[in-house]
């Protein structure tokens, strides 16, 4: 692509991802140039699979085949688009922008990261596949933490991937991973009743309440942990933004409310980026 239809895409790129994710705009947005753009793309190839997992339509055997068939193309040295193409032709009504334009998001990927993201997007779909077929009955905390790795757990990798290509900041890993966790547990417990209403449960048998708060706290001050051996300035502020969220979220769902407001959502910011 020459640069003029790069920035196109990019301009495109984050008008859908303000579109499909609020969540991550904002930390995103507060990125320095280059790093914005690369995890903005790369948050979008997981963005696209995640669409096809969560979307309430699609029949189960179909997502299956998608999330299976797109990990399988995300292996091969070149993507072939055609074949991506061919593969959503039967459902291209039904699936969103973001999801149809995932060979988009991976040539915005920045060349030396292309394959870690292609990799990491992989086992995320192959991941999520498995978990449809399983219709996301959750039994255990082995379970919780393995469904928990593929949808979350692996964004908090594939962004520690990032961080070492922009300017060689070394993380854990195992960290990384409990931040994504710790993140995800907060949306079960938000998303609680509307998950019953379609009769999913991410709760471990025997689980209440009490358990998915106390799993949640101890990932998101792993969280915490991780964001320690971060440098200042804008991967910090990036990762603050979301875990400073999710604590105010989870101290609100703890008062019985379902939501944080907006003038908390911006204070809290605020707080973060010194503003």
């Amino acid at each position: 692509m020459n640069q003029s239809s790069t920035s196109a895409l990019h301009k495109e790129a984050f008008v859908i991802l303000e579109k499909t994710s609020r969540t991550f705009f904002i930390p995103i947005s507060y990125l320095t140039d280059g790093l914005k753009e690369a995890v903005a793309a790369a948050y979008l190839c997981m963005r696209a699979i995640d669409e096809i997992e969560d979307d309430p339509k699609l029949p189960t055997d179909v997502k299956h085949k998608l999330l299976t068939e797109i990990s399988g193309l995300l292996k091969k040295p070149t993507f072939d688009e055609t074949r991506l193409k061919n593969l959503y032709e039967p459902y291209q009504a039904q699936l969103p922008e973001v999801t149809l334009r995932l060979a988009d998001w991976l040539k915005l990927c920045p060349p030396a990261l292309t394959d870690r993201v292609a990799e990491a997007t992989s086992i995320m779909a192959q991941g999520m596949a498995k978990w449809v077929n399983k219709d996301w009955q959750v039994r255990s905390e082995e379970d919780l933490d393995e469904y928990t790795y593929y949808v979350a757990g692996l964004v908090g990798v594939m962004l520690s991937d990032i961080w070492e290509w922009h300017d060689n900041t070394q993380t854990d890993r195992d960290l990384a991973i409990a931040f994504g966790r710790g993140l995800q547990s907060v949306n079960i417990l938000r998303n609680r009743s509307e998950d019953k209403e379609r009769g999913v449960s991410f709760f471990p048998d025997g689980w209440g309440e009490d358990e998915m708060f106390s799993y949640a706290r101890r990932n998101l001050a792993l969280g915490d942990a991780y964001i320690k051996s971060l440098k200042s300035g804008s991967i910090l502020h990036f990762c603050q933004i979301p875990l400073a969220l999710a604590h105010g979220t989870l101290d609100g769902l703890s008062q019985g409310r379902e939501k944080i407001s907006r003038t908390e959502v911006k204070d809290i910011v605020s707080k973060v980026v010194g503003e």
